[in-house]
Parts: structure tokens; C-alpha cells; sequence
């Protein structure tokens, strides 16, 4: 496993990270533990949750077989933002939600600390000065030893950064944005901006919630989320499974499975710290950690960008 470096800080993170979106929930306990134990085994130490992934339950199950494990051998983090209930100001970014959702989130983990808190949108109607005051004092209080954004744009995370050291706060130092072979927005926006300031990519959805393994390309197989579960098959856009398709070649040819070249893709970039992997088993652990020492040659990128270009570009996610 290659680890790298958060942005400007000390805190070291494995090249690949295990998220719980749309994967812990379907899984029982014993799962869990099986993909936290084969993650460790192949040197993943950053595993990604949230308050309101399962409702809550991701972070139960986690809490539950955490303490089987040594906690400094872990990089856990969370965040907060979406309604955890109907309670008006369980939402948000509020100092009041804040608080209260690091405080819920410690409880269902059965820890201390987190070592990420992430602000999981942009909040419109809350202050960037009271966001970052309150994260501050999450960190001061030691139940978060650093904080992120997810998905905020350039001009959101440079605000933030430049009011924690003009308040004399903790900056963030980590946005978790959607970057994949199907969607490069970033690399407009929020990439150059984040660089400049030191903040690391850790990016979500690398294999676009499984279009680039390849699983689709065929239509969708039985058993599959896409076939379970309506909300995933919504999700689903011709235009990506097309690109899986042209693609498909050029993993072929590279003698490697096409979740493999896609995940190598993502690090590649200058500034992405991780990528975050959705996985339910040792199979789909023990493949994708190879993606960390495949090599894209100028040749292999010239020929991805090629098939890329051959297809209209993705829109930014809202």
C-alpha cells in the first residue's frame, strides 16, 4: 500500500480508503468486520463514514467492531449536514448541528475522536466564519483532530481557509469531492484551487458507484445494486456506461480489470490523497489494491483522454 500525505498536514492516509455510502447498509456485522480485518490486512487505513449513511446504523456497525482493532491503526472519519430527523435545526451547518451531530456520531462509534470531520455540503444559510468557528472548537475539544469540506466549490473552501487564519482557527485540510473517468469536473474546479492552498482531494465515487468495473456494460446483471435497488438504477446514465464500454479495451490491453485502471487514473492526479472505494468483500479489496502500483504510461493517459473526448463531458454534481 502506498500512503500519502493530507494536503499540507502530518496525517497519512492509505492511497485507497473504504467509504460506507450505499455499501455498509447492506451489510451485516460479520461483513463489516470482514472488509474493516481484509482492509487493515492490505494496509487500508482510512475507512469514510457519515451521520446519515444507514441513518446512523454505518457508524453503529462500525462502533461495534472497532474496538477489536487497535484505534491508532485507524483514520475514521465523518460528517455531518443532512437531516438526521424531522428537528429543524438537526441540519445544517449550524454550530448548534455541529455539536450535536460530532457528539451523536462519537456515541454510535463508541470512541473519543475522529481523525476527519467533514462538513458533507455547503450550508447557504449558514455563515463560512460560523462554520469554521465551530469546527474549531470540535478540534479543540479533541473530538476531531482535523476537518474537511465535501463537495464545496474553490471559491467555498479559499473563504474558509482564509477566515481560520485571519480567526486564528484551525483551517480545513481536506475537500471530499466526486472524481472518476466519467466525471472530471474538479479538475476545473475545485483541483487547482485546492492544490494552491495545500488541501488534499480525498475523492469519492471512484468507480461511479460501480459503471467502471465494467458490470453494466452488458445491461444490468441480476443481484446487482442497480437491480436491487430502484434509487441506484435512477442513478445510472447511458453516458457513463458507454464510456465504461470504450474503455474496456484499453483495461483489456493493459492486461488488468477495467475497476483497475479506473482507480489507478484517479491517483495519478497531483493532490488526490485517496480514492474512496465502496466494497463488500475480500474479493473486491484484495483486486483493487493493485490499482496503487499500476503505472499509466503517456501513452495509456493519451489513449484514455482520446476515448474520453469522444463522448459529451459530465455536468458538476449540485
Amino acid at each position: 500500500m502506498q500512503y500519502r500525505r493530507v494536503g499540507n498536514s502530518g496525517l497519512k492516509v492509505s492511497a485507497l480508503a473504504v467509504g460506507a455510502w450505499m455499501t455498509f447498509e447492506d451489510l451485516r456485522q460479520s461483513g463489516v468486520r470482514e472488509v474493516l480485518r481484509v482492509g487493515l490486512d492490505n494496509g487500508i487505513n482510512y475507512f469514510d463514514l457519515a451521520d446519515v449513511y444507514a441513518d446512523g446504523e454505518a457508524e453503529e456497525l462500525v462502533g461495534n467492531i472497532m474496538r477489536e482493532f487497535r484505534r491508532a491503526d485507524l483514520v475514521l472519519a465523518t460528517k455531518a449536514y443532512w437531516p438526521m430527523s424531522e428537528g429543524i435545526n438537526d441540519r445544517g451547518l449550524s454550530r448548534k448541528h455541529l455539536l450535536e451531530s460530532i457528539d451523536g456520531s462519537l456515541r454510535r462509534l463508541g470512541t473519543d475522536y475522529v481523525d476527519l470531520f467533514y462538513c458533507h455540503r455547503f450550508d447557504e444559510e449558514t455563515s463560512i466564519e460560523e462554520v469554521v468557528r465551530a469546527m474549531d472548537h470540535v478540534i479543540r475539544q479533541g473530538k476531531a483532530l482535523y476537518w474537511g469540506t465535501s463537495v464545496w466549490t474553490g471559491e467555498q473552501i479559499e473563504t474558509a481557509v482564509r477566515l481560520a487564519h485571519d480567526l486564528g482557527c484551525y483551517p480545513p485540510i481536506v475537500d471530499q469531492p466526486w472524481y472518476s473517468l466519467v466525471d472530471r469536473h474538479i479538475e476545473a474546479d475545485p483541483l487547482p484551487v485546492a492544490r494552491r492552498l495545500g488541501i488534499g482531494l480525498a475523492t469519492g465515487s471512484p468507480l461511479a458507484q460501480g459503471v467502471l468495473t465494467g458490470k453494466y456494460n452488458d445491461g444490468i446483471p441480476r443481484g446487482s445494486r442497480a437491480d436491487v435497488y430502484e434509487a441506484a438504477r435512477d442513478q445510472l446514465k447511458e453516458r457513463d456506461i458507454e464510456i465504461a464500454r470504450r474503455l474496456s479495451p484499453v483495461a483489456d490491453g493493459l492486461g488488468v480489470p477495467l475497476a483497475r485502471l479506473a482507480l489507478a487514473w484517479v491517483l495519478r492526479q497531483p493532490g488526490v490523497c485517496c480514492a474512496i472505494m465502496g466494497v463488500t468483500g475480500r474479493e473486491q479489496i484484495e483486486a483493487n489494491v493493485e490499482a496503487v502500483d499500476l503505472t499509466l504510461g503517456d501513452d495509456v493517459l493519451a489513449e484514455i483522454d482520446r476515448v474520453l473526448a469522444t463522448v459529451p463531458p459530465a455536468a458538476a454534481p449540485a
